[in-house]
C-alpha cells in the first residue's frame, strides 16, 4: 500500500512524544492512526472486556486531524481549567495504562471551582465506572450529586474578574516590559524587527502598523482575505499572514455573527415585526452588510451603525453605498461606552430591537467600561429585542500578540484580557439580557451569543 494512500495506517503508541506529534501534524487529513489498547487494559470486568471485543460500532482506526483535535484540546483543558468554577468531581484510575496521571492533578490544581473533589482509585483501569469493583467509584459520585442537590453552592460571582483572579493576573503579566537583554526579550525585539520587514512586503502587515492590528481597517482587510503585496514575495507573506490561526478565528466569528443576526431578524419577523439593527462597534459594518442575504432584507426596517473611528465612518459610509444600502443603513461616529448617547437611541423614530457588539469588549480590560456600555444597549434595546455580542475566553497567540503587534490607541501594545464565557454571560446577564444559543469556532478562540433582552430584569433593575 503507497504512503500517500488515506487509508495508509500506524499505530500508536502513547503518550505521543512531541516528535511524533510533528510529524502527525504533516500527515493530517491524510492518514488513520489504529489504537493499539487493548480491552484487557481498560477494566477487569469480563463482561466489559468482551463487549469491548465483539462490539462491530468500535472502530480502532481514529482519523489523525480528529487524533490532534483532541490531544489539543486536552491539552488547552487542562492549560485553561482556572475558567471551570462549576461544583466538579475528579475520578482519578490509580492504574491507567492509557493516560498519564500528572496532567489530571495539575488539571484538579487549576480549577476555580470553590466545590472540588478528587478521589484516586488504587488499582482502577482505564474504564473508571466500568470496572469490576466500581461500587465505591459509583457511591462517591452519587453522594457527590446528592450533597449539591442537598446544598446548592451559590454561584462564582465574575462581575469584578478584571480585578483580580487568573485572567487579570495573565493580563499584568503580559502588560510588564521584559529586561531587554534577557532571551524573551531579546526573542521579541527580533520578532517585531521581522514584522517590521513583513510591512515592507506585505500590504496586511503594512496596514496592521498604520492602523493597528485591531482596527476596524485590519479586520476588514482579514475578512476579504485576498493577499496582496509586492509581487510575489509580498502576497506568499501576507498570505502566511492572514492563515495565522487568530485571522482565521476573526473570519469564522463573522459567520458566526451573520448567523445569529438573520436568526435575531427571524425571531422579529416572526413575532410580527420588522428589525432595526443597531451595531454600536461596527468597523466598517461588512458582517452586517453581508448578513442581509435572500428574504433577510426584506425583514429589516432599518440599520445604524455607529463607531468611534473616523477612518470607520468613512469606509463604513462608502460600503453602504457599494452595495446600494443608502435607504437602509447609515452610519454616525459614536462611543460605544457613551451609555447616555446608547440609551437616546429608545427615543429615535425607529427604536432598536436587535443590538450588536462584536470584537470590542475583548479589547478593553475593565468590566466597569463593558457594564456601562451594556446598560446603554439594555436602555436602547426594547424589550424582547435581542443583542448578539462575541466573546474571546481563550487565544493561543496572546504573547505574540501583547510583545509583538500595536493597537489602534495611539500605537500601544495590543494587550488583550480573556474573559471567561461564564464571566461575559454574567456581564450581560447583569445587564438585562437572557442568553439564548452561542456559536464557537474549531479552536475555541471566539464565541459569538445571542440573548434577548428580559422585560422583569429590567423592571428590578428601575426598582434599585
Amino acid at each position: 500500500m503507497s504512503l500517500a494512500s488515506p487509508a495508509f495506517k500506524v499505530k500508536l503508541y502513547v503518550p505521543l512524544a512531541r516528535p511524533g506529534l510533528a510529524l502527525l501534524h504533516k500527515l493530517r487529513g491524510e492518514f488513520s492512526v489504529t489504537s493499539y489498547v487493548k480491552a484487557k487494559f481498560l477494566t477487569h470486568d469480563p463482561e466489559r472486556i468482551a463487549s469491548f471485543e465483539s462490539d462491530p460500532l468500535i472502530t480502532r482506526p481514529i482519523a489523525v486531524n480528529i487524533l490532534l483535535g483532541l490531544y489539543e484540546a486536552a491539552e488547552r483543558v487542562v492549560q485553561d481549567a482556572q475558567a471551570i468554577t462549576v461544583p466538579t468531581q475528579l475520578l482519578i484510575s490509580g492504574a491507567d495504562w492509557v493516560v498519564h496521571h500528572q496532567p489530571q492533578h495539575d488539571f484538579f490544581e487549576r480549577l476555580s471551582s470553590p466545590v472540588k473533589e478528587k478521589i484516586e482509585l488504587p488499582g482502577f483501569f482505564h474504564d473508571t465506572l466500568g470496572e469490576k469493583d466500581r461500587a465505591p467509584a459509583v457511591a462517591k459520585v452519587r453522594a457527590f450529586i446528592q450533597n449539591l442537590f442537598d446544598h446548592a453552592p451559590p454561584r462564582v460571582d465574575l462581575l469584578h474578574a478584571d480585578e483580580s483572579g487568573p485572567t487579570a493576573d495573565e493580563s499584568k503579566a503580559l502588560a510588564a516590559a521584559l529586561p531587554s537583554l534577557s532571551p524573551r526579550g531579546l526573542y521579541w525585539t527580533a520578532y517585531r524587527a521581522q514584522l517590521m520587514l513583513g510591512g515592507v512586503l506585505s500590504d496586511g502587515i503594512r496596514l496592521g502598523h498604520a492602523t493597528g492590528f485591531d482596527s476596524g481597517s485590519t479586520l476588514d482587510y482579514v475578512y476579504r482575505n485576498q493577499p496582496s503585496g509586492i509581487p510575489v514575495l509580498g502576497k506568499v507573506v501576507d498570505k502566511t499572514y492572514l492563515d495565522a490561526i487568530g485571522w482565521r478565528g476573526i473570519r469564522q466569528r463573522k459567520l458566526h455573527v451573520e448567523e445569529l443576526l438573520r436568526d435575531a431578524i427571524g425571531r422579529m419577523a416572526a413575532a410580527g415585526q420588522r428589525a432595526h439593527v443597531m451595531d454600536i462597534a461596527a468597523g466598517h459594518g461588512r458582517y452586517v452588510l453581508e448578513a442581509l442575504t435572500g428574504d433577510v432584507r426584506s425583514q429589516v426596517g432599518s440599520i445604524l451603525l455607529r463607531d468611534y473611528s473616523d477612518i470607520n465612518v468613512r469606509d463604513g459610509k462608502s460600503l453602504i453605498a457599494e452595495k446600494g444600502l443608502q435607504q437602509l443603513a447609515r452610519f454616525e461616529k459614536a462611543d460605544a461606552f457613551d451609555r447616555a448617547s446608547l440609551a437616546a437611541q429608545a427615543k429615535s423614530g425607529a427604536r432598536p430591537n436587535v443590538g450588536i457588539v462584536s470584537g470590542l469588549y475583548e479589547l478593553f480590560p475593565s468590566n466597569e467600561m463593558v457594564s456601562r456600555s451594556l446598560a446603554g444597549l439594555a436602555d436602547a434595546i426594547a424589550p424582547g429585542g435581542y443583542l448578539v455580542y462575541t466573546g474571546q475566553p481563550w487565544h493561543p497567540q496572546l504573547e505574540m500578540i501583547a510583545r509583538a503587534l500595536t493597537s489602534h490607541r495611539q500605537g500601544q501594545a495590543w494587550v488583550m484580557r480573556r474573559r471567561t464565557q461564564a464571566e461575559m454571560d454574567q456581564l450581560v446577564e447583569a445587564a438585562g439580557f437572557t442568553k439564548i444559543t452561542q456559536r464557537i469556532d474549531e479552536w475555541g478562540i471566539f464565541t459569538v451569543s445571542l440573548a434577548v433582552r428580559c422585560a422583569k430584569v429590567r423592571a428590578r433593575a428601575k426598582a434599585k
